[in-house]
């Protein structure tokens, strides 16, 4: 009896594959044999990780954030910038979902459905915007770039409490915000293809940062914790970048985001502190 392959250790290998075109294609393709019923979920498989992961090209090159400079969205060179920036967003999505599905053994088989789902989905974000890159005579990797979304990866390597509060409902979920003056400037550019682009990646975050805040409050519930103060000491324990406005409330709280959570977002945007008491 032939065995079936197992999407777990498959996604590990398409992790470690270090092409982006080649990555984008086999992320797709994975999620789509799982639907097929071509590949298997076995939750209870455990890996030895492997060196030098995510597999990624020999550029862009990884810089600091402020070593990365400001270009004006009025030049095509300025939104070849931006693009590659979201390019590389993308890439690094693909590979945090990619990671999630190997690394965190025991949970229900829903949860990476899900994420193979979202990695499939982060790939054909990567692909439109390379797409728009050669529009523009350009291509992934002409830019540096930082490394900020992996590094909270490293950082959360152990626990899928953490990882799931600080990278989908938290780094991502920044995201959401973005997305809108980003995409008005480009439309003010008169960039009408790029923004068409931003469009489709809102529309699929959103459901990627819901399926976030669902896997932290299934485990929070698992664990007997209050997802309100576990994610103020997660983020504190694990000096996740402050949140700053201005937010995105609608998107968020279709991404799932509770009316306590959106309170605390409130104060913040008015300069409050959202963890300081009535009193």
């Amino acid at each position: 009896m032939l065995q079936v392959p197992c999407a777990r250790a498959i996604a590990l290998s398409v992790l470690a594959e270090r092409d982006p075109v080649t990555k984008a294609r086999a992320a797709s393709a994975l999620y789509e044999s799982v639907l097929a019923g071509v590949t298997e979920i076995d939750p209870a498989r455990t890996f030895e990780e492997p060196v030098a992961l995510p597999g990624r090209p020999a550029r862009p090159e990884l810089v600091e954030p402020r070593r990365l400079q400001r270009r004006s969205m009025r030049t095509v060179a300025g939104r070849a910038a931006l693009l590659h920036a979201l390019a590389h967003i993308e890439f690094n999505a693909i590979n945090l979902a990619l990671d999630a599905v190997w690394r965190f053994a025991g949970m229900p088989e829903p949860f990476y459905r899900d994420w193979l789902k979202v990695a499939a989905e982060e790939a054909h974000h990567f692909s439109l915007l390379a797409a728009r890159l050669a529009d523009f005579g350009t291509a992934y990797g002409d830019f540096p770039a930082h490394d900020g979304l992996w590094e909270m990866c490293e950082r959360t390597r152990d626990d899928v409490l953490a990882r799931m509060a600080l990278v989908p409902r938290t780094l991502e979920a920044r995201g959401l915000d973005a997305s809108p003056p980003i995409r008005a400037r480009l439309v003010q550019a008169g960039d009408d293809a790029s923004a068409a682009i931003l469009d489709v990646i809102l529309h699929d975050e959103v459901g990627h940062v819901l399926i976030g805040n669902h896997w932290f409050r299934h485990v929070c519930a698992g664990r007997g914790l209050d997802p309100h103060g576990t994610w103020l000491a997660l983020a504190e324990r694990y000096k996740a970048p402050r949140l700053r406005g201005p937010f995105n409330f609608e998107a968020r709280r279709e991404a799932g985001f509770d009316e306590t959570e959106l309170a605390a977002l409130t104060k913040l945007s008015s300069g409050e502190d959202p963890v300081a008491g009535d009193a």
